[in-house]
């Protein structure tokens, strides 16, 4: 049974992949309705496609929407039993809401441990709400200047595939099926899979490179959907306003105040479902709340939105003459309700973990991935670490060690596989 370790020159080429992709800017735009929602997510995606033919994937392309395929051919020996083909996906963009331009990065080698200075802010990473950077004393940390987010969500994920890929070209005698690779745009405004074709992907299984923590392995996400709340008031002139004027600013803002405390995100953890306020505007004529409604079972959704409704009614009876609409739209569902249906995608991550040495952790991810959806278009999905902490902030960091970590846990996956020889492949 093979254990992967990457060398310190293959560590080395990653960390340089990784710093090349971060000072790319990728983001996203959430008020965009083109797709992908900002083109400068092709640049990356076109330098993608280049360094993918140079390590072999002769088929590597982007498509007009911005996505990103290749294949690594299987060298399985002729008559060898059958492997389905493995997908590895990770996605381009990053958080709309902390700016990805001009990242400066950090490269903190043999870390010492404390509190992580950020050079270009005077700010600093505590480490009190980062407990991690204790597990991570010796490794090499990376970080932003602290003016920018880093974007090691995903582009840890990014590199750390096209190491995989590296890897393969430069081990020809480690057998393997074959490899689908998937770059996706726009994951971080919840469109990632929205033009992503299955049946071209042509994959049996995927995994995408997006968790966290060293050893996490995530087959559940919220259900989630996303309400948007319309108050229409009544404006006059404010001097002679008593008894005709509604105003829909105060209403609205009472809606927000009705909101149940211990159901927000900022005092909820675990499985805890939540409602949150994204997004306000409006006048005393018309005002609209967006919301992110986030639960792990559509039970809890609904009794989330139910809740919504309970609040839009008595705000109704308090702001006379006030019209209040609630419209709610589907986003994802739990990703556990299909791969529990064919669970070893699962198990034999949780196997490659283990035999890599590490503690696997199964855990839910509050939040969602482009698996969550791919799962339900008939490609089961799982999630695997790839490292970020901290991620959607100026003081997202990544460790180098866990990021190796990954690729070689990708590289047991394959081996898992091979060595299961599964033939039940799909259609």
């Amino acid at each position: 049974m093979p254990v992967f370790s990457l060398s310190q020159n293959e560590r080395e080429l990653l960390l340089d992949r990784f710093l090349r992709y971060v000072q790319v800017d990728t983001q996203s735009d959430d008020n965009a309705e083109c797709f992908p929602t900002t083109e400068k997510q092709k640049d990356l995606a076109r330098l993608l496609v280049e360094e993918l033919k140079s390590l072999g994937c002769s088929d590597a392309a982007m498509d007009q929407w911005g996505y990103v395929m290749a294949t690594v051919p299987s060298n399985l020996p002729q008559g060898h039993q059958a492997v389905p083909v493995i997908g590895l996906i990770a996605h381009l963009d990053t958080y709309p809401g902390v700016s990805g331009h001009a990242v400066k990065p950090q490269v903190l080698k043999d870390f010492k441990g404390g509190d992580v200075p950020l050079p270009g802010s005077g700010d600093a990473i505590p480490v009190a709400q980062n407990p991690n950077l204790q597990r991570c004393v010796g490794h090499t940390i990376v970080t932003s200047d602290g003016t920018t987010l880093l974007g090691a969500d995903d582009k840890a994920g990014v590199a750390e595939i096209l190491t995989v890929v590296a890897w393969l070209k430069e081990h020809p005698e480690f057998l393997h099926g074959s490899v689908r690779i998937g770059f996706t745009p726009d994951e971080e405004v919840g469109r990632g899979t929205e033009h992503f074709d299955v049946a071209a992907f042509a994959a049996n299984y995927a995994y995408t490179l997006d968790g966290s923590d060293l050893g996490e392995i995530e087959d559940e996400t919220f259900c989630a959907d996303s309400a948007t709340i319309t108050v229409i008031g009544h404006d006059v002139h404010p001097g002679y306003a008593k008894g005709k004027m509604v105003n829909a600013v105060r209403a609205a803002s009472h809606i927000i105040e009705s909101l149940p405390q211990d159901r927000l995100p900022e005092t909820t953890e675990g499985r805890e479902p939540y409602l949150h306020p994204i997004a306000f505007n409006g006048d005393v004529s018309k005002a609209e709340i967006k919301f992110l409604v986030r639960a792990f079972t559509e039970e809890e959704l609904r009794q989330r939105e139910d809740v919504l409704r309970s609040i839009v009614d008595k705000t109704s009876g308090i702001f006379h003459g006030a019209k209040i609409d609630l419209t709610v739209k589907e986003s994802y569902r739990n990703m556990f309700y299909p791969i529990s249906k064919d669970p070893k995608v699962l198990e034999y991550a949780l196997d490659a973990v283990e035999r890599q040495g590490i503690k696997p952790s199964r855990r839910p991810i509050r939040g969602g991935t482009d698996g969550a959806r791919l799962s339900f278009m008939g490609l089961l999905t799982p999630n695997i670490f790839a490292g970020s902490q901290s991620y959607h902030s100026t003081h997202e960091w990544v460790s180098l060690d866990w990021m190796s970590r990954a690729v070689e846990v990708t590289l047991q996956i394959l081996n898992v596989w091979v060595e299961k020889g599964q033939t039940d492949l799909k259609n």
